[in-house]
């Protein structure tokens, strides 16, 4: 995938999260990530407010309708990074980008979160789907063990 095709992906996952930001065009910062030759996939992706919001709100809803977790929320997502980036293909043509980082939560602990941004899953394919698995959250093991499938 060329460099304009994911930059066209990730300008329209900022635009649909709600920013007027474009990384259409702009050179490669060193906090950026290449994918192949000449593709950047900007690691501030992992770490933008809009996702963490999404993920704030789903793990309250989760904590709230899951029996036997703790009461507790997300205060803040830090130390985020890219940990995979599968580009879409012409056999998978969802482009899906894996991050994990570090979850803050409400009773001043600190588990390990890893998340998946799928582009154009939103409902009814019209935005980005964000799923997430915090460590020891997952009860029903949706994630496999250890939260493995988001890793």
């Amino acid at each position: 995938m060329s460099r304009r095709s994911i930059s066209r992906l990730l300008t329209n996952f900022l635009v649909g999260a709600g920013l007027t930001a474009s990384i259409a065009g702009s050179p490669a910062l060193a906090a950026d990530y290449l994918v192949g030759p000449g593709a950047i996939v900007e690691t501030s992706v992992c770490a933008h407010e809009k996702v963490h919001a999404v993920i704030q709100k789903n793990f309250r809803y989760q904590v709230t309708h899951v029996p036997h977790l703790p009461d507790v929320d997300i205060a803040a997502i830090y130390n985020t990074s890219i940990t995979r980036h599968l580009p879409a293909t012409e056999n998978s043509t969802i482009e899906r980008l894996y991050c994990q980082g570090t979850a803050q939560l409400s009773d001043g602990s600190n588990r390990s979160i890893w998340y998946l941004i799928e582009y154009g899953q939103g409902f009814a394919s019209i935005g980005d789907n964000v799923e997430f698995c915090v460590a020891g959250f997952d009860r029903w093991n949706v994630y496999n063990n250890w939260c493995r499938v988001l890793r």
